[in-house]
């Protein structure tokens, strides 16, 4: 599957994975998802999508469960305090497992949210400015300028944006400007 995605032969890719997917096995019910989500070698069909997703997420792949999360906390139901709990103990777990976009996500998510936990989502967004996310490393300037989740410490703020700066992040370049 991973060879004749590499060759451009998405039809052939997804037929392998999805015989590998539903015979359980994780990596392939992942590539099942974003076959599912890019529309490569099949129909586009998030709900299928976040099916594949859910299954690898449940044994553990880490990728899976942030991808899983991330449509649970885009796609809200009826139910949706049910499923935002669901989402953040999924990206919890990604991002325990080193996923930067999953750090990244629940360090934004926990700052914003309806009772923001300003510490816990400075501690995310420390482990994914630390993986190179200079987005992330944006947002930990601004806890710093601000005092969200930490002291006010505007030496340590210009230090965060001036990494941010670095990596082409351009809301950091702007802050340093101002």
């Amino acid at each position: 599957g991973i060879e004749s995605m590499r060759a451009g032969h998405y039809r052939i890719a997804y037929t392998c994975f999805k015989l590998a997917a539903d015979r359980g096995y994780s990596k392939a019910q992942f590539n099942v998802g974003l076959c599912y989500e890019h529309g490569r070698g099949t129909e586009k069909d998030l709900e299928k999508a976040a099916f594949y997703y859910y299954q690898a997420a449940s044994s553990c792949h880490p990728m899976a469960q942030y991808r899983y999360a991330r449509y649970l906390l885009c796609h809200r139901p009826e139910d949706e305090w049910d499923r935002h709990q669901k989402a953040v103990t999924f990206l919890e777990q990604a991002a325990t497992a080193g996923i930067t976009e999953a750090q990244a996500y629940l360090g934004v998510l926990y700052m914003r949210g309806l009772q923001p936990k300003e510490k816990r989502g400075l501690k995310y967004l420390l482990l994914a400015a630390k993986n190179g996310d200079a987005q992330s490393r944006y947002h930990v300037g601004v806890c710093y300028e601000k005092g969200l989740g930490v002291q006010q410490n505007l030496a340590e703020a210009m230090r965060h944006y001036r990494q941010s700066a670095a990596a082409g992040n351009r809301n950091s370049q702007e802050r340093l400007r101002v």
